[in-house]
């Protein structure tokens, strides 16, 4: 299934497998990449950083339910604190992140700065819960809604099947799979436009709220904090619903190699992303109480929705469609990055070789992106996606967590780094102690499903010394696990056959091996 981290070999063709421990020499240092190489190329403008990370952000939660924040804070007024809090401590994150993307040039986000932190076996476990569970469940629900608000327009008056649901969405993940497998220019010209049109559609909520505002419609916003006490629980799991609707941050990072002068346009993007996006949640909540009063919002389905119906009339049509487009960016965004996370750890020795391969001709990481078609339908049609979710969340922000740790302890390991970009030290203190308490209290108000989540996580420990430290596998056992992994993907055998560079500096075609 994995292997260790091979010594590279560059044709001199066009060809390239991933170099040794994944160390590209253009990425941290002044070289040149060698001509005729094959790599991801430096695609990712300032433009499109921000709308990777505001496209990716940006996803159906605010359009159809901020109520988990509402019910677990009890009031209006500290449901819009708990949105201002959220949107704060993800700036911080992010300005975390940003150091981190501009001393570390190497793409893989959360993975590569836990293995330049703290070594291999807390970074293999962090991509092993990624690639099983985490992105696939993930996608899977980012496009359920996908599938649902795209076909709203036409089940107006019925109950929308769930099988055609299914069925689109799985249409709408194939798409996006094969978008970014095709072009890196075009996933992100798409993604572009499909973050104009998120903002468009938040402007359509906050513009009426506004005016709304002008005509003196406050009488939801009296006693602000007046309602049901907020419990010491809640709390917690109203700032997880909170930084989930805001988690997409850290996804630039994902593709640090392909950024455009990474020490400027990193932290540019990530500060303007972060501060349209609070500014946007913020004020998109307050229109919403302008015109639904809290019990309202906390029945309401799809609160954008019931929103438009209130105030567009007839336009509320459009609002399904924007909630669509959202879902489908936030889809395109998540598979362009998180690929890249996949690309690396292959490159690392930490998952197949064939992950780290590039396409010869479209320079994209297509089994990377591949890869993650079938465990994603796996999860699409058979899994319990909400649950698995649940089991989950704790485990992203434990590794967050422990990934701004991992600046605090580069600063004293490593004084001597070249940091382009450097933030105060109570802003990375902050954000891990805020991330690590979190967790904490997560296992102690949600034992069960937390501790599920925690088991799940703690089964890559294993894994790690089945697959990387045991050296001595018997040739039976390295076949079969060739063999599942060659049968699980099929999509990847047909690219194999194709255009796809393999180790040794070869290529195969039509069955053939060339040579270069």
């Amino acid at each position: 299934m994995v292997r260790k981290a091979a010594v590279t070999t560059v044709s001199n063709g066009s060809y390239l497998q991933g170099q040794a421990n994944g160390r590209l020499p253009s990425m941290d240092s002044e070289q040149p990449a060698q001509e005729g190489k094959v790599v991801l190329k430096k695609k990712v403008t300032l433009l499109r950083g921000i709308s990777i990370i505001i496209g990716t952000i940006i996803g159906a939660g605010i359009f159809i339910s901020p109520k988990g924040i509402l019910k677990n804070t009890g009031s209006v007024g500290m449901s819009l604190t708990v949105w201002t809090a959220c949107g704060i401590l993800s700036l911080f994150g992010a300005l975390c992140y940003a150091e981190l993307g501009t001393c570390i040039k190497k793409s893989g986000g959360h993975y590569t700065y836990i293995l330049e932190a703290f070594g291999p076996l807390p970074a293999f476990v962090r991509v092993w819960v990624e690639l099983l569970i985490i992105r696939p469940a993930a996608t899977a629900v980012i496009s359920l809604a996908f599938g649902r608000y795209i076909l709203e327009p036409f089940f107006m008056q019925c109950e929308i099947p769930e099988l055609a649901i299914k069925l689109i969405t799985a249409v709408g993940i194939t798409l996006v799979m094969v978008l970014n497998s095709t072009s890196v220019s075009w996933s992100a010209r798409i993604q572009i436009f499909l973050t104009f049109c998120k903002l468009v559609a938040i402007l359509i909520i906050i513009v009426p709220g506004v005016i709304q505002l002008i005509k003196g419609e406050t009488q939801h916003f009296k006693n602000a904090f007046a309602g049901n006490d907020a419990s010491v629980m809640g709390l917690p799991l109203a700032f997880y619903s909170g930084m989930y609707a805001y988690s997409g941050w850290f996804y630039l990072n994902f593709v640090t190699e392909e950024v455009e002068n990474p020490e400027k346009n990193i932290p540019l993007a990530i500060c303007i992303s972060m501060i349209i996006v609070t500014v946007g949640y913020v004020l998109t909540n307050v229109a919403y109480f302008t015109t639904i009063s809290a019990g309202e919002l906390l029945l309401s389905k799809a609160v954008a929705v019931t929103f438009a119906e209130r105030l567009m009339g007839n336009f509320s049509l459009a609002v399904p469609v924007f909630v669509a487009l959202s879902c489908f960016g936030s889809m395109n965004g998540g598979i362009f990055a998180v690929s890249r996370m996949f690309f690396v750890a292959s490159r690392e020795g930490h998952l197949p070789e064939i992950l780290s391969m590039i396409h010869v001709r479209k320079h994209t990481p297509l089994p990377a992106v591949i890869v993650l078609h079938p465990l994603t339908m796996i999860m699409l049609f058979n899994g319990d996606l909400y649950s698995l979710l649940n089991f989950l969340s704790f485990a992203r922000w434990l590794f967050i967590g422990l990934v701004v740790a991992g600046l605090i302890y580069l600063r004293y390991k490593r004084p001597d780094m070249p940091r382009p970009f450097k933030v105060p030290l109570f802003i990375p203190a902050l954000f891990s102690f805020t991330c690590l308490f979190m967790v904490a209290l997560s296992l102690y108000s949600d034992p069960v499903n937390t501790g599920i989540g925690f088991v799940i996580t703690l089964t890559g420990v294993p894994a790690y010394y089945l697959f990387i430290v045991w050296d001595k596998k018997p040739k039976w056992f390295r076949k079969l696990l060739g063999k599942c992994w060659w049968d699980f993907c099929p999509l990847l055998r047909r690219a194999w056959h194709r255009n796809i560079v393999l180790s040794g500096g070869s290529r195969q075609n039509d069955g053939k091996i060339y040579h270069a």
